[in-house]
């Protein structure tokens, strides 16, 4: 018998987590899979007046007008060197919103142990109620990636804004 509880504790402690890992300012973030619909070459975007400068405007993604929403814009961070090529958008999408993340490489998906992610960082969202989209830290060999949801981070005020520009744009 604890010869079975210890293959059943050893199961939990294997599980793994998809993550598709992508570079904003100079660190690595990462989505739990679930979370991203495609990833796609950033089609042209089409300005919107009157929103918030993270809402870069929108764009017709498979026929969808879809808002297109600047994360390192959003999180304040330091800008990455743009790339001459073309950047990628990764399309996101639930019940309530769909809307693609800019990104300007391609992203990478990775999979790791739920062991690997460190979820003390309560600390830092009690602190400051906007960052409580960070889910944790992935510990990955020497790699640290924030993991966020990206559902949380889209509040109220901005879903309402993405639903405004996506709707006069369509």
């Amino acid at each position: 018998m604890a010869e079975i509880k210890k293959t059943s504790e050893q199961s939990s402690a294997s599980r793994s987590l998809q993550i598709v890992v992508f570079k904003l300012g100079n660190e690595e973030y990462g989505l739990q899979i679930d979370q991203i619909k495609e990833v796609v070459i950033t089609p042209t975007i089409t300005k919107m007046p009157q929103t918030p400068s993270y809402v870069m405007g929108v764009a017709n993604i498979r026929g969808n007008v879809i808002a297109i929403f600047d994360l390192e814009d959003r999180f304040n961070l330091t800008r990455t060197i743009q790339n001459k090529g073309s950047k990628y958008t990764l399309v996101v999408e639930s019940e309530d919103v769909k809307l693609g993340l800019l990104v300007s490489a391609v992203p990478n998906t990775v999979s790791v142990n739920a062991s690997d992610l460190d979820e003390s960082v309560g600390i830092i969202n009690d602190a400051n109620a906007e960052t409580n989209y960070i889910k944790g830290i992935i510990k990955s060999g020497e790699r640290l990636i924030i993991l966020i949801d990206i559902f949380k981070v889209i509040d109220q005020e901005m879903a309402s804004n993405l639903k405004k520009a996506t709707a006069v744009a369509a």
